[in-house]
């Protein structure tokens, strides 16, 4: 079985919050979908009208959250949040937009998950700014409808396939994050290192932004990992105060957790070597690749994959997954 511990699984850190920049001049990268929003946040003052509802779309941890905070400080509300699996009942929904008040952000994470029920009370929330909610069953049902402040709706999926088509047809603005350059990892590592209290190097910040799989959110864990072993290094020798972190101590961080150049794990390791060593490189249907390394095949298809095909090593065929000769050229090396 693949270990479980890939260094974006798990929750949130709460440091990740305090890290966050609260507009858009600060926030890096997506520069594209930043002078967007720019204009579209511009606009919507001008007239006096919130924001349009807004879909982001993209892998996990690129900033979909922080947007949403952004946009809500940007048009002078408050962010709400919630996500798709949490509103099980309409009285889920309607506790939360009973307090909403106008220029608010409800920001709904994952909403390719949210029940049917709840999706097609959503539509007049959007539309009309209404809220229709059925009480009580039977020849006794009845239906309450609120009235809702204008506010705008932000949700975010890693699966935009998955949403039904009324539902993504009532989002004026779609997005889709893209992944950071090392470049814009190593300005938020910097950015973030400064929050933290963290002494950093461009060199080292650059060792750890080619290993954060082009993700935000595993730049900001790495360098926690990086600033856990600079402080023990630091106590071990006996320094005060805190040691600068160089490149020499961000590559011995990521050594240990067995963290390459190129941002692969064992993990990842693991399923070229099932693919080639076991299959003859391919091609390989996902539910064998699970059961050899028994494995969840959602676990694979969402976590590991998405990677391994962004850089070239393997690719998705009618007949499974395949190694490319990147795979084989790669693993030669790594031996």
């Amino acid at each position: 079985m693949i270990a479980n511990n890939r260094i974006f699984d798990g929750n949130q850190n709460p440091e990740d919050i305090t890290i966050r920049p609260k507009y858009l001049d600060e926030f890096t990268g997506q520069e594209k979908l930043k002078e967007k929003l720019r204009i579209y946040i511009a606009a919507a003052k001008g007239r006096g009208d919130p924001l349009d509802h807004i879909l982001f779309y993209g892998p996990p941890g690129l900033g979909k959250t922080t947007l949403a905070g952004i946009i809500a400080q940007e048009m002078g509300g408050q962010l709400r949040t919630t996500t798709g699996p949490a509103l099980e009942r309409a009285g889920d929904l309607a506790a939360i937009v009973s307090n909403i008040e106008r220029n608010d952000v409800l920001f709904i994470d994952e909403i390719h998950r949210m029940p049917a029920q709840i999706e097609e009370i959503l539509y007049p929330a959007m539309e009309d700014f209404m809220l229709h909610i059925v009480v009580g069953k039977g020849p006794l049902a009845r239906t309450i409808a609120l009235n809702l402040p204008k506010f705008t709706l932000c949700g975010a999926t890693t699966r935009l396939g998955l949403l039904t088509s009324p539902l993504r047809a009532r989002f004026g603005i779609v997005e889709q994050l893209a992944l950071y350059t090392p470049e814009e990892l190593a300005g938020i590592i910097l950015r973030a290192s400064d929050v933290l209290g963290v002494r950093i190097t461009r060199s080292a910040s650059l060792e750890i932004a080619k290993r954060s799989r082009g993700t935000p959110r595993v730049a900001l864990r790495l360098l926690r990992r990086v600033r856990d072993v600079a402080q023990v290094q630091n106590a071990q020798n006996d320094l005060d105060g805190e040691s600068e972190v160089d490149s020499d101590i961000a590559v011995r961080a990521m050594n240990m957790l067995d963290i390459d150049s190129e941002g692969l794990d064992e993990g990842d390791r693991k399923i070229l070597r099932t693919i080639i060593n076991l299959f003859n490189g391919g091609p390989v249907g996902l539910g064998t690749i699970a059961a050899a390394l028994n494995e969840d095949a959602q676990t694979i298809e969402d976590i590991y994959e998405p990677y391994l095909i962004q850089k070239g090593l393997i690719e998705r065929t009618p007949r499974g997954r395949k190694a490319t000769p990147n795979a084989y050229a790669y693993l030669t090396g790594d031996d």
